[in-house]
């Protein structure tokens, strides 16, 4: 059984929340298998100095769901394990551990992302609470908020990973100590391939996913 505020949030009976917290495991889940399977789909460039891993795309999705967390994180977790040129545990604990925090940082980020998703859909449902709110610049003031909290909240995937990631990388890869610019020219590499993804597929995909029924049934509960 759910129950609306005066404010649309939606508050949900103990049976409901327990069938909530099911499909967030198993949306945790799929995020995984789709996770893992993307990363050795494109191993070729996943596990190098200078990698593209596609995967890293569903990093964006705790943006809007809270099963995003879980799910890049175990994804990572299983791809380092699993990695076929294996780079030892510093690689396995301090990749997952970034990922999860990242994805963490991204979930709490985007609560303002959140709230605006909410307000646009009770202003598309007419319950605006004034005639100003429809107008056309209200809507494109919205319009520009909602992309900049997207990209605001898309950056710790991105700058996490190049700091952390491109940090530790060189010393597991090199045969010998890597030098300062070895090491710089690896965080700048990371960087600048965590937001060519992360920006240029994640982006595209939780904006396709916005308005489906299961992100509006995370942003209207008002988390």
């Amino acid at each position: 059984m759910t129950t609306n505020d005066r404010n649309g949030r939606v508050f949900t009976s103990a049976k409901a929340r327990s069938f909530s917290a099911l499909t967030t495991l198993a949306q945790s889940a799929l995020i995984a298998a789709i996770y893992l399977a993307l990363t050795f789909a494109t191993s070729f460039m996943s596990f190098q100095v200078i990698q593209l891993r596609l995967a890293e795309a569903l990093t964006a999705l705790p943006a809007l769901f809270p099963s995003g967390i879980f799910g890049v994180f175990a994804g990572c977790l299983l791809a380092n394990l699993l990695n076929p040129s294996p780079l030892g545990l510093v690689d396995i604990i301090a990749g997952s551990a970034t990922t999860l925090a990242a994805a963490f940082l991204t979930w709490m980020m985007a609560k303002p992302l959140r709230r605006a998703l909410a307000s646009r859909l009770h202003e598309e449902d007419g319950t605006a609470i004034s005639v100003e709110e429809m107008t056309g610049r209200k809507r494109g003031h919205r319009g520009k908020r909602i992309l900049v909290s997207k990209i605001i909240a898309l950056l710790p995937p991105v700058i996490l990973n190049a700091l952390v990631v491109g940090f530790y990388l060189p010393f597991l890869i090199s045969e010998n100590t890597p030098g300062i610019w070895l090491i710089i020219g690896t965080m700048g590499s990371i960087f600048l391939s965590q937001a060519l993804v992360v920006y240029g597929l994640g982006l595209p995909l939780i904006t396709a996913l916005e308005s489906t029924p299961w992100a509006k049934r995370i942003y209207l509960v008002g988390r």
